[in-house]
């Protein structure tokens, strides 16, 4: 009884390790509406070079990435989970206004390079490449230098 668990767990593992991580291109269309939408309103005037869907263990996600190098990660509903702009910097109607606030009253010569979220907090680039953490109430939690 305890090999044929053991095998049923085995398989269950080696099933879930070939599965996980699949990765294939799509093309804007297929991408989720709020990902469509936030490339169209935010992001005009860039060119697509690679847009992929990566099938995980969890879920789906998106990754776009433009010619200019930038690229921006979507989570399965299409809402924007990772933002890097290193050939300028993130539009500012993407970043949460407290954070806005916070960085042009804290350090204003900087601009914005890097946003990412999750379900707990906001990470910040900087251009200074001072990196900021906020929680979801956006109060900083850790500064990295």
């Amino acid at each position: 009884m305890k090999t044929k668990i053991l095998f049923l767990f085995c398989a269950l593992f080696v099933q879930t390790a070939v599965f996980a991580d699949i990765e294939k291109p799509v093309t804007l269309e297929q991408l989720p509406a709020a990902a469509q939408q936030t490339i169209k309103q935010h992001f005009p005037n860039r060119q697509i070079a690679l847009a992929k869907m990566e099938v995980e263990l969890l879920g789906k996600k998106y990754d776009v990435i433009f010619t200019n190098g930038e690229k921006i990660e979507f989570d399965s509903k299409g809402q924007w989970t990772d933002i890097e702009c290193k050939q300028s910097q993130v539009p500012a109607a993407l970043v949460p206004a407290a954070i806005a606030a916070f960085v042009k009253k804290n350090y204003p010569q900087t601009t914005i390079l890097k946003l990412e979220r999750d379900r707990r907090s906001y990470e910040v680039e900087l251009s200074n490449r001072l990196e900021l953490k906020f929680d979801k109430s956006f109060r900083l939690i850790d500064i990295d230098d």
